[in-house]
């Protein structure tokens, strides 16, 4: 199940919004259609808000976690989306907010796709750590 929905327009106690990226929080306030992009994951076919730059990084995290790579499309797909709860999903608003350094990405699925989503947004944060921590200890300290 994804995690519980905190709606990217909230503000903290001090007032101060969750998500430090002005591009992120323009994407999240603007509504429109065009600010969503696509996520071409293996099967998985799925809308995404967030900047263009928190996209990208999102997509390459969840790239770890696939043998081919995972695409993002800023027009909807010409194939569309095949999943029927993925294609209302935009129109829901209990989506999941995913940190993405300092700012954050959003998945529009249905329940199912979304909870894979973030198990693989997940699994590739810790690809990522440890093939980091891999390189560091290596003992090939003089690349």
């Amino acid at each position: 199940m994804p995690p519980a929905f905190q709606h990217p327009r909230s503000a903290n106690s001090e007032g101060q919004s969750p998500i430090h990226c002005e591009a992120c929080q323009s994407a999240f306030r603007s509504g429109s259609r065009q600010a969503v992009s696509f996520l071409l994951l293996d099967h998985l076919t799925v809308p995404a808000l967030g900047c263009d730059d928190h996209l990208e990084q999102f997509a390459s995290v969840c790239g770890l976690t696939s043998e081919d790579t995972a695409d993002l499309l800023q027009h909807r797909p010409a194939g569309g989306i095949r999943c029927p709860g993925c294609r209302l999903a935009p129109h829901s608003t209990a989506h999941p907010m995913l940190s993405v350094r300092e700012g954050a990405v959003t998945p529009m699925a249905c329940p199912d796709h979304q909870a894979e989503i973030v198990q693989r947004f997940q699994t590739g944060l810790r690809t990522r750590q440890q093939l980091s921590a891999d390189i560091g200890t290596s003992g090939y300290s003089n690349y």
